[in-house]
């Protein structure tokens, strides 16, 4: 049976267009349960309505607590440090290759990601940081802390692969498990473009006790409701390596690898790992910067016509 995360389904996107859509509770607490969900039902139903709808500003601000809430939980995996092991040595092999760097994060939040980037500085002065979301309240409160914290970084309210100019590098976290397994394939084939070199989404590694090991470090570290019924969520949702690998590889004109299996890490953690993806031309040059750590890659087993 599904598994659903309240969030997918309280804020809605008219994929074409990006218009927000009405949202009705009667029928998300009728598809939670009809998956037999019926704590996430009750969090529904405490949900602030206008008339039959969801009220967006109410949902909104929720949506804001519960990212800035999953920021602390970045910040208790290192994830800024975690993407920047892979995207030093990506870069280099950018730069190597006469590319200008542009990363654009897919999905970006409040923008822990890039905010974090951007005030570390480690990537260079070169680098143009972009955090795209569907999101506008998302948007406009990491606009915001960027402001804030005045650092060199923006967030856009658009489609990631509509923008006027495309990344030379697109990131992800906790990303790819939103798209079902029959979905990951167009969702990489998008990143097969002209003026992409590479691409780095983390996601949560399908290992066994990744539920429970989400659901401990959701409970202890999580106050909203819905933050801790997604997290786990989440953890049920995650694909497999096979999946994943399968996936990435329709992105046709790239290498595609995982890296730090999850054999590797702790079973009792919903441990956070990567897909990467590179142009041939800069596969070599991303192993030698990456050095003994590129024992680490596991590759696609074959490439996808």
């Amino acid at each position: 049976m599904a598994v659903l995360e309240i969030s997918d389904l309280v804020a809605v996107w008219d994929p074409v267009t990006g218009e927000r859509l009405p949202v009705h509770r009667g029928e998300v607490i009728a598809r939670l349960r009809e998956v037999g969900d019926e704590r996430a039902a009750r969090i529904v139903q405490r949900m602030p309505v206008t008339g039959e709808f969801l009220d967006p500003v109410a949902v909104d601000r929720l949506l804001v607590r519960v990212h800035t809430e999953l920021q602390r939980l970045n910040e208790e995996l290192h994830m800024a440090q975690r993407f920047t092991e892979i995207l030093v040595p990506v870069l280099t092999a950018v730069r190597a290759a006469g590319s200008r760097p542009r990363i654009v994060d897919i999905g970006c939040g409040i923008g822990f990601m890039v905010r974090s980037l951007a005030a570390s500085g480690v990537l260079g002065t070169d680098v143009e940081l972009v955090g795209v979301d569907f999101n506008r309240a998302l948007v406009d409160e990491a606009t915001r802390l960027a402001e804030d914290e005045q650092l060199p970084c923006t967030f856009v309210c658009a489609d990631a692969f509509a923008l006027a100019e495309e990344a030379t590098v697109y990131l992800s976290s906790g990303l790819l498990h939103h798209f079902p397994a029959d979905r990951l394939a167009e969702f990489f084939r998008a990143q097969d473009r002209a003026g992409t070199q590479a691409f780095i989404h983390y996601d949560i590694a399908a290992t066994r006790l990744a539920p429970f090991g989400a659901w401990l470090f959701h409970r202890a570290r999580m106050r909203e409701p819905l933050g801790r019924h997604d997290g786990v969520v989440s953890a049920m949702r995650a694909h497999g390596d096979d999946v994943l690998l399968s996936a990435a590889a329709h992105a046709g004109g790239m290498d595609a690898f995982l890296f730090e299996s999850p054999k590797y890490t702790n079973p009792f953690c919903a441990a956070m790992r990567p897909v990467v993806g590179l142009r041939p031309a800069l596969t070599g040059d991303f192993r030698r910067a990456l050095g003994r750590r590129a024992r680490g890659l596991v590759a696609a087993r074959a490439k996808v016509g």
